[in-house]
């Protein structure tokens, strides 16, 4: 059991520190909105990585090449509209703006696109097909508990990181104007860097 917990607290912190276009996307939605939609974003795996999971460990074990290049390609033109969409918003100068929770609408919509990056994105599934999965499975042979041990240690330590970039840079956009301009505007590229390189994947195959 102890060997399962730290597996997945190892896990756990890799895919949290990993920078990917959830962790971007993350960044710029709390330098743009405040921690309250930051919030949102980190908890959108735990809508989305239920089916994920069950399709790679249970069904699959892992996706035929050409799903993976689908994947890949949705993700990468995903990603670059939501880039598109924050340096829109950057050159208008409306991106940085107070927390608004009265907003259920703009919530929804910040979750929804959350989800969609993580369906999208080709990690998750590569992640729980090759990496994660097996050891899943291997730990629900000995027992629930066992399986459960290891997801909620992965998930725990990965939502912990997650909130921890949230409140930093929460803190960050109350500082200086200019410089949360410039981490906004550092976001955005990554993100459009991200999509160019899923989508390049994806058609080279």
């Amino acid at each position: 059991m102890i060997g399962l917990i730290a597996q997945g607290m190892g896990f756990g912190f890799a895919a949290g520190t990993s920078p990917g276009p959830l962790q971007s996307f993350l960044i710029s939605t709390t330098l743009s909105k405040g921690w309250r939609r930051g919030v949102l974003v980190v908890l959108s795996p735990l809508l989305t990585d239920v089916p994920i999971i069950f399709l790679m460990t249970l069904l699959l074990q892992q996706l035929p090449d050409g799903a993976i290049r689908a994947i890949q390609i949705a993700g990468g033109l995903f990603v670059l509209y939501l880039a598109w969409g924050n340096w829109q918003a950057w050159r208008a100068g409306t991106a940085i703006g107070p927390d608004d929770d009265r907003a259920p609408g703009r919530r929804r919509l910040t979750l929804l696109q959350a989800m969609g990056i993580n369906f999208l994105s080709p990690g998750p599934y590569i992640f729980w097909g090759s990496v994660t999965g097996p050891i899943l499975i291997d730990a629900l042979a000995l027992s629930l508990w066992h399986g459960g041990a290891f997801l909620l240690s992965f998930y725990g330590t990965f939502l912990a990181i997650m909130t921890l970039m949230v409140l930093a840079f929460d803190r960050l956009r109350r500082l200086d104007p200019r410089l949360t301009r410039a981490a906004l505007l550092l976001t955005v590229l990554v993100l459009a860097v991200l999509g160019i390189v899923l989508l390049v994947q994806g058609i080279a195959g």
